[in-house]
């Protein structure tokens, strides 16, 4: 006990997520694990990031989540995505030493910064802040070995596109369009590759590396880049423990959203009226940009199923949607959503297949609730993750682009009976996601591999702030 009498942390950390949804969740999630062993956990928001979240108080847990310490100095407004990222650089690394500071005056001093890769600056401020550094990276090991062999020179660009496949060690041979888009379409989006090569700059100065995956999933790689890069730990799967091992009282939600989702009931009663295994969901994440004629072609195709569907098309996005044929399909057979808790939809019987862009986040949720996938990813780390789906776990099937990279209404529908068709493809990769299923809820129960991992991180980061 301190003075005060109130109960004394074991360490406090402070979490420093990327200001993206896909990126907060998992470290908003490892931070509540942190809370249950004890520690004393600060969640670091941006103040833009901040007013524009829904949050959920009742999910927290016990977590601190702090908006006025930590400022973009107006990049969230910038011209530019490398606008962005200079202003989140400079604004961030000068407010986040103050917010070091201010936590250090107030009572409970901090131990340590755990901080999303993207944001490589924040190690450099812990340690000018005399703080361990902790990097926690928000893609599958499988891509951030990709990156750091391009970082390290390993690998060397542009890909050699027309000699085969690209070789990298602890992964299978990839088709150069199999690697992430920042890599395969050199030159395309500057700022985001200079972005996921620049993760690995500085990481050797972290005192720790904890990957969102769990051991299983990536076990080749996970051995590889352990005893070749760092002693890495992966804590894995990051979803509400409800879903999970439910050892988190209350821990029924993510806690923050960028959309407001709409009212559950009325998406649960939708969803009733349907049999198990017969609806297909379809969402591509918070950040998507379809074309509007990829929008035509998938509207097509999920009618042309005969499949009753579940779609999440963002309100900025829904003026690209076929309007006439949407109009036709009678309301119980399609549903428009702007946005949803994609957890409470997965968990439903009624979802037979999951169409996605295979942003990590909905690839893990899909491989924890059992869901199988049409695999149609769009850019960054989708294109590596859809080939895991198929070829490496063989829970999903990936749609087949055209010339002009369109994923054509015919290519949908073949891709969307052959999951939830009743054929023998579609019985191979349901057995094949229920055990992955089972896979990843052992993997974070008490024991698994990734509890495992926790604890030995809690008790090494209490060592670690013991002695300084």
């Amino acid at each position: 006990m301190d003075p005060s009498g109130k109960p004394r942390h074991r360490a406090h950390v402070l979490v420093l997520p990327y200001p993206a949804q896909g990126h907060i969740n998992p470290m908003l999630q490892f931070s509540k694990r942190l809370v249950a062993r004890g520690l004393r956990a600060t969640l670091a928001l941006t103040v833009y990031l901040a007013g524009s979240m829904h949050a959920d108080p009742s999910s927290s847990i016990g977590l601190e989540t702090i908006s006025d310490g930590y400022d973009l100095g107006g990049s969230a407004q910038a011209e530019s995505y490398e606008a962005y990222q200079t202003s989140l650089r400079v604004a961030g690394s000068r407010t986040l030493a103050e917010l070091i500071h201010r936590l250090d005056r107030s009572g409970h001093p901090l131990d340590a910064v755990i901080y999303d890769g993207f944001l490589p600056w924040a190690l450099d401020v812990a340690k000018q802040c005399r703080k361990m550094g902790v990097v926690f990276f928000t893609q599958t090991c499988a891509v951030n070995n990709i990156y750091y062999h391009v970082q390290r020179g390993l690998l060397p660009l542009p890909l050699p596109v027309s000699e085969g496949n690209v070789r990298v060690p602890g992964l299978p041979p990839l088709k150069p369009s199999e690697t992430p888009s920042y890599v395969y379409k050199l030159g395309l989006y500057p700022a985001f590759y200079d972005m996921v090569i620049n993760q690995f700059t500085n990481v050797d100065d972290a005192d720790f590396v904890l990957f969102d995956t769990f051991y299983e999933l990536e076990k080749e790689v996970i051995d590889w880049m352990s005893a070749n890069l760092w002693p890495l730990k992966t804590v894995g799967p990051t979803l509400p423990s409800l879903y999970l091992d439910k050892r988190l009282p209350n821990d029924t939600a993510y806690g923050v959203n960028l959309f407001t989702p709409t009212t559950t009931s009325a998406v649960s009663a939708w969803l009733h009226r349907h049999p198990p295994r017969s609806v297909v969901y379809v969402s591509f994440g918070s950040m998507a940009d379809l074309d509007p004629s990829q929008f035509s072609e998938l509207a097509h195709g999920l009618a042309l199923t005969s499949s009753p569907f579940l779609w999440i098309v963002r309100s900025t996005e829904q003026h690209k949607l076929p309007r006439d044929l949407m109009d036709s399909i009678p309301s119980e057979e399609a549903l428009i959503l702007p946005w949803c808790n994609q957890l409470e939809i997965l968990a439903s019987d009624a979802i037979g297949c999951f169409v996605t862009h295979c942003g990590l986040n909905s690839v893990i949720e899909a491989i924890c609730l059992g869901v199988p996938m049409v695999a149609m990813p769009q850019w960054t780390d989708q294109g590596t993750n859809a080939k895991f789906v198929e070829d490496v776990w063989r829970i999903g099937v990936r749609a087949g682009a055209d010339e002009a990279g369109l994923v054509t209404s015919e290519e949908v529908e073949r891709c969307v009976r052959e999951v939830v068709g009743g054929g023998e493809r579609g019985r191979e990769v349901a057995e094949s996601a229920r055990r992955w299923m089972e896979t990843a809820k052992a993997a974070i129960a008490e024991g698994g591999s990734s509890d495992q991992n926790i604890d030995e991180f809690v008790e090494n980061l209490i060592s670690h702030a013991s002695t300084e």
